[in-house]
Formats: structure tokens, sequence, C-alpha cells
């Protein structure tokens, strides 16, 4: 549905709001994201002490926005999925847990490529 076009549809606007409440509500109640915003503000200060260059910037930021958002979208299936079997069923339990391996596999990989900026910066400048 394009926003505007239905009068019930929220305006482009009011869906950053919405966007923004999800945010607040993660970083709220979500231990793991919690966990994620702090590493990702300990990659941010790594990155001034080690004056990283504009490139590593980049790459250091968009590891953070990726392992952000798979925290997030493992927060929404999850709660999806509790939602529709609030009693155990084990295809609602595979579903939380490959959601959460996808986000464990993806911060496992940014935390490579964060310790090759790192290294790089560190090291070979």
């Amino acid at each position: 549905m394009i926003p505007g076009k239905n009068p019930h549809h929220p305006s482009f606007r009011r869906s950053f709001l919405f966007a923004f409440q999800g945010f607040r509500s993660a970083a709220l109640q979500e231990r793991n994201f919690k966990v994620m915003l702090a590493g990702g503000a300990l990659a941010i200060a790594m990155g001034f002490v080690c004056q990283l260059d504009l490139v590593s910037w980049a790459i250091i930021l968009i590891c953070i926005a990726v392992v952000l958002a798979s925290e997030l979208l493992n927060t929404a299936i999850e709660t999806v999925v509790d939602l529709v079997s609030p009693e155990f069923h084990p295809l609602a339990g595979r579903a939380k847990d490959v959601a959460a391996a996808a986000t464990w596999v993806t911060t496992l990989l940014v935390a490579l490529a964060g310790i090759c900026v790192y290294v790089n910066a560190l090291f070979f400048r």
C-alpha cells in the first residue's frame, strides 16, 4: 500500500514516528538489543581512538547498522511467533532459533570485519 493513498494508512511522517517507537521499544525492553547498542558505541569510540579514515568509518557504520537491523528483525520475528503460537510448538521454536542464528552469524562476521578494520588502522598505517 502506498502511504497517503488510503485515508487510514499512516502518513510518511507518522510512519517514521512508528519506526522510532519500535526502535525505542527495543532499546528499552530487549537485552540483546542493548548489548548490540553498547557494542556499536564501543566500535565508534574505538574508531575515534584509532583515528579511522573515511572508508573505515563507512565500513564500521554499515556494520553497526547491519547488526542492529538484524537484531530488530530477530525481535520482530520472535514477537510474531509468540503471538501466533503462545504454546510451545516445534516449528515455532525452530523459527525463533533460525532467526536468532541469523543474528548470530551476522554479528560474528561483522566482528571479523571490525577486527580487520581496527588491525589495519593500528598496525598498517
